[in-house]
């Protein structure tokens, strides 16, 4: 094995560094905690409950009765309400509205908390010029973000009791690209540079590692056309789908339709690439076991097979159960703790150099 001694010294970050890493995690956790609670919001059937955006003054709930009945009436000229809900009580429709308004509030909280801290480290000069662009786009990024995600909800509120699995994907997509790219932009400056080695296998570690990324992104997003379509709702076996391993009507509406809105062949697709992550995760951490890395490097890379496997086993059972709330609400938060792990374990692995 190649040993660690006598090659590049680790990079230590500065303390300023660190100050600015640790409040990028901490953002970076949020939004993780963002979308277990717009996973679980979906799950309650509450994301249609209020029919209104307010951008600057919605981070207050309704307070009195007239405020919660002006409230209530909105939802019951909606869709949901009418073809779904009719007759629902006031305090029936406060349970989904507590849901969808801790979702909307939350986002704010992110907001502020990025914003902030962003600004007065700006101000006393803290942050590097190169990194200066980097979080004014994901600060743009994340009002894009509200905006996309009363985009999705008004898609439920015009015809159909259901938003466009279109449009949650795009938002679902969008929310794990700022949480990735704040938790890589966090341990860069929290944790130090792994020296780097002269070992010729690293290169292709960590392509592995990034092709291990790029799977478990490509899984989450067709998840999400499984979550928009209920298509965990129906073909409740594993591992044959309606007695067969390929379902019956495979791509039945077309190749360019089917995968996006055929429930048969998005669920078919899901389970594929589910399995393909599971194998592709476990071959990065086979490959990385014949590599010399540091402790924290060798506990990201076994953290990954780990949490594959236990992603996989509550996939399948979310499914045989008919997703339940608490389940699914658990594999949405696996699946970004997935694709967390493998950011750790790309910015873990050292770079190559020559002999």
């Amino acid at each position: 094995m190649t040993s660690l001694a006598g090659h590049s010294t680790i990079a230590t970050p500065r303390r300023n560094d660190r100050a600015i890493g640790t409040w990028l995690l901490c953002c970076a956790a949020m939004v993780f905690a963002m979308v277990v609670i717009g996973g679980a919001t979906r799950l309650t059937e509450s994301g249609l409950s209020m029919a209104e955006w307010r951008p600057l003054i919605g981070f207050l709930p309704p307070f009195g009765d007239t405020e919660w009945q002006r409230v209530f009436n909105l939802y019951r000229q909606t869709p949901e309400y009418r073809a779904i809900n009719a007759g629902m009580t006031l305090a029936e429709f406060q349970t989904i509205f507590w849901w969808e308004f801790v979702h909307r509030l939350w986002g704010r909280l992110i907001g502020v908390a990025f914003l902030l801290p962003f600004l007065w480290f700006l101000v006393r000069g803290q942050i590097d010029r190169r990194l200066a662009p980097r979080l004014v786009l994901l600060f743009v990024l994340g009002g894009a973000q509200g905006a996309l995600g009363w985009y999705m909800v008004r898609s439920g509120l015009v015809d159909v009791p259901e938003v466009s699995q279109y449009r949650l994907t795009a938002h679902l997509t969008l929310a794990l690209t700022i949480h990735a790219a704040l938790l890589w932009s966090g341990l860069r400056l929290v944790l130090s540079t792994p020296p780097a080695i002269a070992d010729r296998r690293l290169g292709a570690a960590r392509r592995q590692t990034a092709a291990t990324l790029a799977l478990v992104a490509l899984t989450i997003v067709a998840g999400g056309f499984v979550a928009g379509t209920d298509a965990g709702l129906t073909y409740n076996t594993f591992p044959l789908m309606d007695g067969r391993l390929v379902p019956p009507g495979y791509f039945n509406g077309g190749w360019s339709v089917a995968p996006f809105e055929d429930i048969a062949t998005i669920q078919f697709h899901h389970r594929v690439l589910a399995i393909a992550t599971l194998a592709m995760a476990l071959t990065t951490w086979w490959q990385t076991r014949w590599l010399v890395l540091t402790p924290r490097g060798r506990l990201a890379a076994n953290s990954l097979a780990v949490m594959a496997a236990i992603q996989v086993a509550l996939g399948i059972a979310t499914l045989l159960l008919v997703v339940p709330v608490p389940l699914g609400v658990a594999h949405q938060a696996g699946a970004v703790t997935l694709l967390s792990i493998v950011v750790w374990l790309l910015f873990e692995l050292p770079k190559a150099v020559a002999d």
